[in-house]
């Protein structure tokens, strides 16, 4: 699936498209600083049915929400220098013990990422708005 946007205010019909084709329990979002990626996820989850105040996991790495359809996971593994750190994480418990693992930055665990089926959404800043591609 494509999406172009140009306001904000967007996001909410991208994820709305978005939720009913979600078959696997990982969502990789990619896409350079500034794209949108933490933005996505706070629409995301608030048409999940979270009533969580969803923040970045940039410093904590990983933050926890409830939904009517259990646990979201959302990650963002930018500070993370190898796989290793990941796993100290216990980021595979994680993955096997939620609805939703969001993972933004995946780069650092993409190959033990090609084990578990998953979604991936890019993310391209232009200058008229975002660029979108969800498979």
């Amino acid at each position: 699936m494509k999406f172009s946007i140009n306001q904000a205010e967007e996001w909410i019909g991208v994820a709305k498209q978005i939720i009913p084709q979600i078959q696997h329990r990982i969502l990789l979002l990619e896409g350079n600083l500034g794209a949108g990626k933490t933005t996505f996820s706070q629409v995301l989850l608030k048409e999940l049915g979270s009533t969580d105040e969803v923040s970045s996991p940039t410093y904590a790495i990983v933050n926890e929400y409830e939904t009517p359809k259990g646990k979201v996971f959302h990650f963002d593994l930018y500070r993370l220098r190898s796989a290793e750190e990941a796993y100290d994480l216990g980021i595979e418990e994680y993955l096997e013990n939620c609805y939703l693992a969001i993972i933004e930055w995946p780069e650092v665990y993409i190959h033990e990422l090609k084990r578990y089926p998953h979604h991936k959404m890019t993310i391209i800043s232009t200058d008229s708005g975002r660029e979108i591609e969800f498979y």
